[in-house]
């Protein structure tokens, strides 16, 4: 028994040694992968699954069996290959389908195929497989569906002209015809309460008239990291950008000039107020890229494991002749990573850390569609705190506001954002505040001690989220309860949820 398994060891091992020696042949001879077409970013709709064409080339003088296709990606795409096997001849070549669905709103990477190759005198077939890269990778930017138009709508011409002036049409604000009866919230000025209405119904209504001229109008996001844990798709920030996208889409097709200001720790993306399909991209772009964790005081990677991580990505891309650079020389692949970047599909901005060397190497994973897990601890009080200045600041902006909307959770201290409520109400700024939803994802369950956490989670986040409402109509803030939007994730039948 002890021979045989001694037997076993080293025939694995040659087998290994030979199926390395021959695929190191064929690439050798130049058997190669490259995409088809010359687009290098591919824009997406999340949801929605598009095709990539590819193709394998034989160059060498034998024939290639590749078995076990499948593409190589950032888990936030999820990807097949088709045809799942391929015979080449010498010479030859063979087209490939790669099919992506985004699972969450971001910028992605499509890194290279992972494959099966036999192609050995020895005919060691399907024994081991063999990582294919891209010596020029490409993108995917997944957007939210409702905003995606505008990324592929025309620039300029006629076009552009039309969709600058926007389409006017009525909306919430000071006019003659009533638009509907509303409670009561602290700021409302008291000609507009519905006396004989308040009087049937035993509470303080207010009429919200129609208006018919454009407006100004801010959305506000908190992306704190902590909002996306969850399942990518269904975490209460992936359901927080679908209603983002979707309110702006609807204001700039009605002629408003709409701002953003995405926020955590700090203000990480500001658009002023503007019109049109060229507002609407930019406001898809930030949303893609402002929440990622790529940032150092928003990544679960520390410094020496994303030189590990740029260093393992970028051993691949580097010509045969240069000797590749270790994780630990962090100068060194500093520095070789800055030669890489025109490889890069996506051009970011220099993301977050305490050096230079440190913002070098996470611009390459940003770059090249490498996600970052996101750190454990939270954002929620420096959330905060910056929510308050962004309110204070948006209260004098000029040209003035109309509407604020706020996507957040309901502030831990109200008297951090109370004085910044404050300056909006003497402002005449309405302010309507949107919780974040519940990550609740609703597939089968099978056995009963799931279905009680479940239920006991359901309960938690109903009673969190009366709460909240509650502090926040203290405040005198209107709380906007919208409909959730239709996923275009779900769990298919018989999918346990996690």
């Amino acid at each position: 028994m002890a021979a045989f398994g001694g037997a076993m060891l080293v025939a694995i091992a040659i087998g290994r040694a030979v199926a390395l020696v021959g695929v190191t042949r064929l690439r050798t001879a130049g058997f190669d992968m490259i995409w088809s077409g010359r687009v290098r970013v591919h824009r997406a709709t999340r949801g929605a699954p598009f095709a990539i064409g590819c193709e394998l080339v034989n160059r060498s003088r034998e024939t290639v069996r590749v078995t076990g296709l499948r593409a190589i990606a950032s888990s936030m795409l999820e990807t097949s290959v088709r045809p799942a096997s391929v015979d080449l001849a010498p010479g030859a070549r063979a087209m490939l389908e790669v099919t992506v669905r985004g699972l969450r709103v971001g910028r992605w990477g499509l890194h290279g195929l992972s494959l099966q190759v036999s192609a050995t005198p020895l005919g060691a077939e399907g024994l081991y497989e063999v990582p294919l890269l891209f010596a020029s990778p490409a993108g995917v930017e997944v957007l939210p569906s409702e905003l995606s138009s505008f990324s592929l709508s025309a620039r300029g011409g006629r076009s552009r002209r039309a969709s600058e002036t926007g389409r006017h049409g009525r909306g919430p604000g000071h006019a003659d015809e009533i638009r509907e009866l509303r409670e009561h919230v602290p700021g409302d000025p008291l000609k507009r309460v519905a006396w004989k209405a308040s009087a049937r119904r035993g509470r303080l209504l207010v009429r919200e008239m129609d208006r018919d001229e454009s407006d100004v109008v801010w959305l506000v996001v908190d992306a704190s990291i902590e909002l996306w844990a969850g399942k990518p798709g269904t975490a209460p920030l992936d359901g927080v950008v679908d209603d983002v996208a979707s309110l702006a889409a609807r204001l700039l097709r009605r002629g408003d000039r709409v701002g953003l200001a995405v926020i955590a720790s700090r203000a990480r993306s500001w658009l002023v107020p503007r019109v049109g399909a060229a507002q609407g991209s930019l406001i898809a772009g930030a949303l893609a890229s402002a929440s990622s964790a790529v940032d150092a005081d928003r990544s679960g990677l520390g410094e020496a494991e994303v030189a590990r991580l740029v260093a393992e990505h970028t051993r691949p891309l580097e010509p045969a002749a240069r000797a590749p650079v270790a994780a630990s020389s962090p100068d060194l692949l500093a520095a070789r990573v800055e030669s890489l970047r025109p490889r890069a599909p996506f051009a970011t901005r220099v993301p977050f850390a305490a050096t230079e060397r440190e913002r070098t190497l996470r611009r390459h994973l940003s770059s090249f569609g490498i996600e970052s897990p996101p750190a454990a601890r939270g954002e929620r009080e420096k959330s905060e705190s910056t929510l308050a200045w962004v309110l204070a600041h948006i209260a004098v902006q000029k040209p003035r506001a109309g509407v604020v909307h706020v996507w957040a959770p309901a502030p831990l201290d109200p008297g951090a954002v109370a004085k910044a409520v404050a300056a909006l109400r003497r402002a005449r700024v309405e302010l309507r505040w949107s919780l974040p939803p519940f990550a609740w994802t609703g597939g089968r369950r099978h056995d009963l001690s799931t279905v009680v956490a479940d239920e006991v989670a359901r309960v938690r986040a109903s009673t969190a989220h009366a709460r909240a409402d509650r502090s926040l109509r203290a405040l005198g803030v209107r709380v906007v309860v919208r409909r959730p939007a239709k996923r275009a994730l779900s769990n298919p039948p018989g999918d346990t949820a996690p």
